[in-house]
């Protein structure tokens, strides 16, 4: 039998405020000493009363709105009651039926392809302390207990890996691009759980779904789901029944195992929050936020396709962080419009590249935008060579000195005075007598060969040319 894969994902990030959800203590747990960031509130000590971050809300609105969400005027908190040792009140303030947010959309294009994924709910909670597990005992960090999370509740339309992957990468664009979060997997500011199941191909029946926990890359979340998909299937085609649990996903041996019997809603036993009064949510105040929504992925993503004549392929990249696009555009606004796709070029190719190797931030890299305009310059005045360009480009990146000032340390200048390249062009048919044999015979690619030695032997600084040039007119002008 044939089956489609359902899969639903809940996305918890952590919002960029000062201050906790319901209290004053600071939010920078990771640099502090344990149990240092507390108070009696984040430690559900008896008697004590929370009061909402204002600004915790305004992220959780803005979320919304970028999500295309509707901002009802009336919303509360509950309290979600379960009893695991990193709730320090037993429960958890969270909401439930009346959100901050409801029914927006997201649009992914895994496949090239827009499809656009309807968004359940956005809404606002609490997060839990930190467990630290050693062998048959545990240790309790507070310092994240009470940090506001953020929720983002998908509908099960997503239908395969790929597009939950792709899903998570676009929501983790815009929070970015919102700037209410880091977005950071590996350091947990942006956690996903994922409800999947299967059914058989165009059947309408849910079976009863799978949630796996534990995910922290985008990496893990698509071999969780693979696996879980196929791991469901297994089970069905055995001739046995699937039922509503929780299983954690384990990286190093890329399984899944079971962890618990899955709630219900009605486990929780939601009720209202009878500390915090609901929300009356003004609608100057909404408007005002959407008002001051920076332009986000998608639309960036059409006005660089539109203005600067880049292909879908190369905005996308362009526009998969605010920091990147920022970047781009710095860099053509030193430069003549028309030399956006060489930009481009340079950032998809070896700016990401150093990028990746040294795990940087575009926020935190040494080289400017005016840098990288300036040695683009200087290859399209001939100062000096596209290879040599790439060497002075990486120099530039680990140390943040100027194009100029590193061509002058190293002599990096393009060689164009003909005699000089005749020499090594001599030189180097002299020492490659096959080659040159080769191309007055017929075969083409020996030129290439021949212009690659005298690169080499002029370390990149030879005009490439005038290289050509010479080397044609020697081995008789063909």
């Amino acid at each position: 039998m044939t089956y489609e894969i359902v899969i639903g994902l809940e996305v918890h990030t952590q919002l960029l405020t000062e201050s906790k959800m319901f209290c004053s203590c600071s939010t920078d747990y990771a640099s502090a000493l344990p149990n240092t960031h507390v108070c009696p509130i984040c430690l559900g000590m008896p008697g004590v009363l929370p009061v909402i971050n204002e600004k915790a809300i305004e992220c959780t609105v803005m979320t919304a709105l970028a999500l295309n969400c509707t901002i009802p005027e009336y919303t509360k908190f509950d309290r979600k009651n379960y009893f695991y040792p990193d709730l320090m009140k037993g429960y958890q303030i969270s909401q439930y039926d009346a959100p901050i947010g409801k029914g927006g959309r997201l649009t992914i294009y895994g496949n090239g392809n827009g499809k656009s994924i309807n968004i359940t709910r956005v809404h606002l909670e609490e997060d839990t302390a930190k467990l630290w597990h050693r062998g048959d005992y545990s240790l309790i960090d507070v310092n994240r207990s009470g940090v506001p999370l953020l929720e983002v509740v998908s509908e099960p339309e997503i239908s395969s890996p790929e597009e939950a992957r792709d899903y998570l990468i676009r929501l983790r664009s815009i929070l970015r691009y919102l700037g209410v979060s880091t977005g950071n997997m590996e350091e947990g500011s942006f956690r996903c759980d994922a409800n999947i199941s299967i059914r058989p191909l165009d059947s309408k029946e849910f079976l009863p779904k799978v949630e796996v926990k534990n995910m922290n890359s985008f990496k893990a979340v698509y071999q969780a789901m693979e696996y879980e998909s196929s791991r469901q299937k297994k089970v069905l085609e055995e001739g046995g029944e699937m039922v509503q649990e929780t299983r954690g996903w384990i990286d190093e041996a890329s399984i899944t195992v079971l962890q618990r019997t899955k709630e219900y809603a009605d486990d929780y036993r939601y009720f209202p929050e009878p500390d915090l009064p609901p929300l009356v949510l003004d609608r100057a105040w909404i408007e005002e936020i959407r008002a001051r929504l920076p332009e986000l992925p998608e639309a960036r993503r059409d006005r660089f396709m539109t203005q600067y004549g880049l292909s879908m392929y190369d905005a996308n990249i362009l526009t998969s962080s605010r920091a990147m696009a920022d970047y781009f555009e710095s860099c053509v606004r030193l430069m003549d419009p028309g030399k956006a796709k060489t930009v481009s070029n340079w950032l998809s190719g070896d700016f990401s590249r150093l990028l990746n190797a040294t795990n940087t931030e575009v926020e935190n890299v040494k080289i400017s935008p005016k840098h990288l305009a300036e040695i683009l310059d200087l290859v399209d005045n001939g100062t000096i060579s596209g290879p040599a360009a790439k060497a002075v480009f990486e120099e530039m990146f680990h140390s943040g000195k100027g194009a100029g000032e590193i061509i002058t340390e190293k002599k990096l200048s393009q060689i164009s005075d003909a005699g000089e390249i005749m020499e090594v062009v001599k030189q180097v048919m002299a020492n490659n007598t096959g080659a040159v044999a080769d191309y007055t015979s017929g075969k083409q690619q020996a030129l290439t060969f021949i212009i690659g030695q005298v690169m080499k032997a002029t370390r990149g600084r030879a005009n490439p040319g005038l290289v050509r040039e010479i080397i044609i007119t020697e081995l008789g002008g063909k």
